[in-house]
C-alpha cells in the first residue's frame, strides 16, 4: 500500500495532518503514543513472565504451609510502568477507646 504512494502524495498527507492537528499538538500526541507503546510492551512482558513461572503444588494442607510475610506493595505511575514504582508502607489500624 505505502509502496504505491509517490513522494508528492506523502508530503500532501503530512501537510493535511499538520493542518488538522496543529504543530503544537503533534509532539504531545507522539509522546502519549510512545508511552502507551511502552506500557503495552511491559504488560506483555509481565504476562509472558507470569505464564513462564511454574505453578506451585496444588495439594497443600494447612500444616504444610507456614505463615508468610505479605509481599511489599508498590505504587506505579502508570500500569506496567515499573521504572517509577516505589514501595508503600501499609497503614496500621489504630484502635480508639
Amino acid at each position: 500500500m505505502i509502496g504505491n504512494l509517490k513522494p508528492l502524495e506523502i508530503v500532501l498527507i503530512i501537510a493535511v495532518i499538520l493542518l488538522l492537528f496543529g504543530a503544537k499538538k503533534l509532539p504531545d500526541m507522539a509522546r502519549s503514543l510512545g508511552k502507551s507503546a511502552r506500557i503495552l510492551k511491559s504488560e506483555a512482558k509481565a504476562m509472558k513472565k507470569d505464564d513462564a513461572e511454574p505453578a506451585g503444588p496444588t495439594t497443600e494442607t494447612a500444616a504444610d504451609t507456614a505463615p508468610q510475610a505479605a509481599p511489599a506493595r508498590t505504587i506505579q505511575a502508570a500500569p506496567g510502568d515499573v521504572s517509577s514504582a516505589r514501595p508503600v508502607s501499609e497503614a496500621k489500624p489504630t484502635t480508639q477507646n
